[in-house]
């Protein structure tokens, strides 16, 4: 395949779109400035997770949400993250139309996963994330799906 050429993405793909990526960030603030000031992404939402010891700004642009996510205590698991890897990207998420059906595609294919259940996202949604480790490619996928295409 030459760069450049796209590529044919099949019907019956599990993934319908890429729906956002997250970032940790040390300084949430600091972090939201700085796309405002280089990338004029101004409207961002704060979404404060005390139960996960973090706080996420969002934005859209397009169809992709970006998630800044700081972690408010060293009880967050991104707070290991933050010590471990530096800020940086953690996850990317894909949309799907059937959480639960892709969750039991990939337990019968032995993907490894973190959750075999989805469980409340933001913005309603689903969530679910499948193991770093699988694939060798060393990045979190969550995989989403929004309550309104909830069966």
């Amino acid at each position: 395949m030459s760069i450049g050429v796209p590529v044919a993405v099949k019907e019956y793909a599990m993934f319908t779109a890429v729906d956002h990526i997250g970032l940790v960030v040390a300084d949430l603030d600091a972090a939201i400035d700085f796309y405002r000031t280089a990338f004029d992404i101004t409207e961002w939402e704060r979404i404060e997770l005390p139960e996960r010891h973090a706080a996420i700004g969002v934005a859209r642009f397009g169809d992709v949400l970006i998630e800044l996510i700081a972690p408010t205590s060293d009880q967050a698991s991104f707070a290991r993250f933050l010590r471990e890897k530096g800020p940086g990207m953690h996850h990317i998420a894909y949309r799907v139309d059937d959480i639960n059906a892709a969750l039991a595609t990939l337990q019968a294919r032995g993907i490894p996963l973190i959750d075999r259940e989805p469980r409340p996202g933001i913005h309603d949604t689903l969530v679910a994330f499948v193991h770093p480790k699988a694939g060798g490619q060393g990045v979190l996928v969550e995989l989403v799906q929004h309550r309104s295409h909830h069966a």
